[in-house]
């Protein structure tokens, strides 16, 4: 059975051609349209669609409320259209805070390299996040605030809020009760020696780093490298509101800079992050994507960097995310005697990323996404 579709812009020339792409693809299926955001709930409602197509700047009612409304009364797989702008960065971020799942530029061609690229990808996305529907259902208890509504009243980074609770896709879209072997009801630490901390991750990362940095503790006593799939335009407004939500710092990575305790470094879009120097005494080093690269920032490159300064001092985890970027560097994280997690199957948005780790047999550990930060804490002693 086709995957059902609704797609949601106030440009009937988008709608148009989205819907084409779309139903090129025989797996998938555009069964209405809506023209505002107020339009999307009647319609999420009235048709059940398995994945929301949505444009953020709408009359009537904007693309981030519509979100928030469905979440809470009929949760569906989201995936968000935006601009490249650091508004538009911002907006989105809100948008995955009140529950959308993915997001893809609006301009098609700062996507890919060419159209049949980006229809692929496009098809692509909405095949991956319609396997989550299964797993979302009406939040039982009454919703927390969004992000979207705190922000105004965000604290600076030298006078940061307690952590918050995370009005996200987390909230609704529930996945099962973790299997046991995933989720041990006591943690242990290995006794393993640590001097950095990499996570790389994609599609529903935003979400995922946010929850897990959030509950460090300000003391955190090592540097954490963060390679986070994303534009150019969104990683600085991604670690701003990382750094506002959380007790730890958190900030773009700047070519040259030294890598201190308690502070998360956010790979910048469309750039590669390396680690230079040696370990106690290193810098980071920010260099060109390059044309031949898929990921711009690539978990990968990262991770294979760390790996030859800390050697088996790293503790990396791969969180969710499409494709299978972090397999290599994660395999010469482990050869170099490194610590390697991955997140489980049903806490992921995308279990692509974290599968291809898993599947190699490189991960020690299979983790749900809310227990990851706890896990950590515990490795280190923290706890």
């Amino acid at each position: 059975m086709a995957v059902k579709v609704l797609v949601v812009d106030d440009s009937s020339f988008f709608r148009r051609r989205v819907s084409e792409i779309i139903n090129g693809d025989p797996r998938l299926q555009v069964i209405d349209c809506a023209v505002n955001g107020k339009e999307a709930v009647e319609k999420a409602a009235q048709l059940k669609p398995d994945v929301i197509t949505m444009d953020i700047e709408m009359p009537v009612m904007d693309g981030i409320t519509a979100v928030r409304e469905i979440m809470q009364s009929n949760p569906t797989p989201i995936l968000m259209f935006s601009s490249l702008t650091h508004d538009g960065a911002k907006a989105t971020l809100d948008a995955l805070d009140a529950g959308a799942l993915d997001f893809l530029p609006k301009k098609f061609e700062d996507i890919a390299r060419n159209r049949d690229e980006a229809v692929t990808l496009l098809q692509q996305r909405v095949s991956e996040i319609a396997r989550k529907r299964a797993f979302m259902r009406r939040p039982a208890i009454a919703p927390v605030k969004t992000a979207a509504a705190t922000t105004a009243a965000a604290p600076s980074s030298s006078q940061r809020a307690p952590v918050r609770a995370m009005a996200s896709g987390a909230a609704t879209a529930t996945a099962p009760a973790p299997r046991a072997p995933s989720a041990p009801s006591r943690f242990k630490a290995s006794g393993k020696r640590y001097q950095l901390v990499a996570i790389g991750t994609s599609t529903g990362g935003p979400v995922a780093l946010q929850k897990v940095l959030s509950a460090l503790p300000a003391n955190f006593p090592l540097p954490i490298l963060l390679i986070q799939h994303m534009p150019s335009t969104f990683t600085a407004a991604f670690a701003q509101r990382l750094n506002g939500l959380c007790k730890i710092s958190v900030k773009e990575a700047q070519d040259g800079e030294p890598l201190k305790a308690g502070t998360a470094y956010l790979a910048p879009g469309g750039m590669q992050m390396m680690i230079d120097g040696r370990a106690g005494a290193t810098r980071v080093k920010i260099i060109d994507g390059g044309d031949r690269m898929n990921y711009k920032p690539c978990v990968d490159v990262t991770f294979g960097s760390a790996a030859n300064i800390y050697g088996d001092k790293v503790l990396s985890m791969v969180l969710t995310g499409m494709g299978a970027d972090g397999r290599d560097g994660a395999r010469l994280l482990k050869q170099h005697g490194s610590t390697v997690w991955a997140q489980d199957e049903e806490s992921c948005v995308v279990y692509g990323m974290p599968q291809a780790v898993a599947k190699a047999g490189i991960s020690t550990e299979d983790l749900p996404l809310d227990r990851i930060s706890e896990r950590i804490l515990v490795e280190l002693n923290l706890v």
